[in-house]
């Protein structure tokens, strides 16, 4: 059982580590590493780059996670049921592809977050867990979203909006769903993207942390 957690958690570290907002940066001819807030996550490369580049770079961080996610429970899961269909044996693949799905998530957060690509340079892990949790924990993952969405549009701060996402989805899968290590992972990972931002935090208690706020158009 300890192989197909391995890979999974390999395969999620590959997927991870694919450096999308760099990418999409270095395409307009704008090194993220040396702009803005310095992290190649999508919130640097929509403050620095606008929507477009900023929400492309969200998506396919997201798609990061989801795949990272969704391929060993439907893999796992399948296999399975070719082998065992019709017996009176226990769908092995079912006991499995939950933690390689586990697995996968994790590795793919710590491939964003310290890519082999980028010299383990890497963003803050909010898309690819929101991606990820949404194929794992639908429902918790969108009561999240809805407090990011509130609390962003209340504050303006992303990062204090991650955080308490962060904070809600363990909180709604404690009420929701019964499964310890689904209520385990969201709490890891919640804590992990809370570390993530602890220079943020930093900032946010000073007073310091910028705001996301639109850019007036210049009247022609």
């Amino acid at each position: 059982m300890l192989a197909p957690i391995l890979i999974a958690a390999a395969v999620g570290y590959l997927l991870g580590s694919l450096p999308f907002g760099h990418l999409i940066a270095r395409a307009k001819g704008v090194n993220i590493f040396e702009v803005g807030s310095k992290n190649p996550g999508s919130t640097n490369v929509l403050r620095v780059l606008g929507k477009g580049p900023g929400y492309l770079a969200f998506s396919l961080d997201a798609l990061k996670g989801a795949v990272a996610v969704g391929w060993p429970l439907l893999f796992y899961t399948m296999i399975d049921r070719i082998v065992v269909e019709g017996s009176t044996h226990t769908y092995v693949g079912y006991s499995i592809s939950r933690p390689a799905a586990v697995a996968g998530l994790v590795g793919a957060l710590l491939g964003h977050s310290f890519s082999c690509f980028t010299k383990f340079r890497g963003g803050k892990g909010v898309a690819t867990a929101a991606g990820g949790f949404l194929v794992l924990l639908p429902i918790e993952t969108l009561v999240a979203g809805a407090v990011w969405i509130m609390v962003f549009y209340v504050s303006r701060y992303v990062s204090l909006a991650s955080i308490l996402a962060s904070v809600a989805l363990p909180v709604a899968t404690f009420f929701l769903i019964h499964s310890p290590l689904l209520l385990g992972l969201s709490t890891v990972i919640a804590l992990f993207v809370i570390i993530r931002h602890r220079a943020n935090i930093v900032r946010l208690l000073n007073g310091t942390e910028n705001k996301f706020v639109k850019k007036k158009e210049n009247p022609q």
